[in-house]
């Protein structure tokens, strides 16, 4: 039985000769957070991933999951975890049905559990409609919802991500997104790791955000702290028409604003604090009679610009 977090990732090296792609590593992700690990191709993300899988021997360290090291014993390490990890590979021959059926069996589900779970898996990804055909009909973006639905299989209590929505189409990359954001309401005991590049990615799904550039970790938070470090964000408030000085005063006033700068049709605001005070700001911005239609957390482009930032940094 762990008493620390779901996982434990200590001091991980991974070196391939003179090259070395993890640089003593130490993350960890806690219970029930939806994680984004962002850093840019060659970072040391998929190596990362794969030691945890146990698809790939580290040089030194460790990675434990629910308390049990990997590297020790990788099945019991591995059995309450979910994985999609590099490019998913089918038996092309099969339906969606037969494959969730076939991977109950290889975990050791019993019957009556397998037949109840992919039901309630076809349905959670979105295949119900497709249940029946061959996978090798499928467009990549269908086989990626099959790849999610084996990692829900017996509802583990982590999930490994690898750059899921990495070559899909716009389509494909939406449909994904949206099973991701359901993935927690499915389980109120789910951790999920998820590698990507796409900031905007890590921004919609992720509630904390670890970034890393040459095998190092360089930031490690809840994504509104990474986001909004000296605890000021901004806000773009869009009207019908341009806000008038006295409109331009009256937004200054409000609690929490620590500047209001007028552009056209759009106002940016930086508001202190976190969503409490956000939330305090929207509501007060929507009782004014000024003609606001819209509110947008900038936190994309805010997540973007420390994300350059630090890895412009570690260079």
């Amino acid at each position: 039985m762990s008493h620390g977090n779901p996982i434990e990732i200590t001091d991980l090296r991974k070196d391939y000769g003179s090259f070395t792609a993890v640089d003593d590593l130490s993350l960890s992700v806690e219970k029930n957070s939806f994680t984004g690990l962002l850093g840019p191709n060659g970072a040391g993300k998929s190596t990362t991933l794969k030691i945890m899988c146990n698809l790939m021997r580290a040089t030194s360290g460790s990675v434990r999951l629910n308390g049990i090291d990997v590297a020790d014993d990788p099945k019991g390490a591995l059995q309450d975890v979910g994985t999609v990890v590099e490019t998913p590979e089918f038996y092309l021959y099969l339906t969606p049905r037969e494959t969730f059926r076939y991977v109950g069996e290889l975990i050791g589900m019993r019957r009556e559990a397998i037949s109840s779970q992919t039901d309630e898996i076809l349905e959670k990804v979105k295949m119900k409609e497709w249940e029946d055909r061959k996978l090798g009909t499928f467009s990549k973006g269908m086989r990626q919802r099959v790849a999610l639905g084996q990692a829900l299989m017996d509802d583990p209590k982590i999930i490994i991500l690898d750059e899921p929505t990495s070559g899909l189409d716009p389509r494909g990359m939406a449909e994904v997104r949206e099973i991701l954001k359901n993935l927690r309401s499915y389980s109120d005991d789910l951790t999920v790791l998820m590698s990507s590049h796409i900031l905007h990615e890590v921004g919609d799904l992720c509630d904390r955000v670890a970034i890393m550039d040459h095998g190092r970790l360089l930031v490690h938070d809840d994504i509104g702290i990474v986001n909004a470090p000296d605890g000021v964000r901004n806000i773009t408030l869009t009207t019908l028409e341009p806000l008038s000085q006295e409109e331009l005063d009256m937004i200054s006033g409000l609690p929490d604003v620590v500047s209001a700068k007028n552009n056209g049709n759009e106002t940016a605001v930086c508001l202190r604090g976190g969503p409490p005070e956000q939330n305090r700001f929207f509501e007060q911005v929507v009782g004014l009679d000024i003609g606001a239609y819209s509110l947008a957390d900038d936190a994309g482009d805010a997540l973007e610009s420390t994300y350059l930032r630090l890895v412009k940094e570690s260079r």
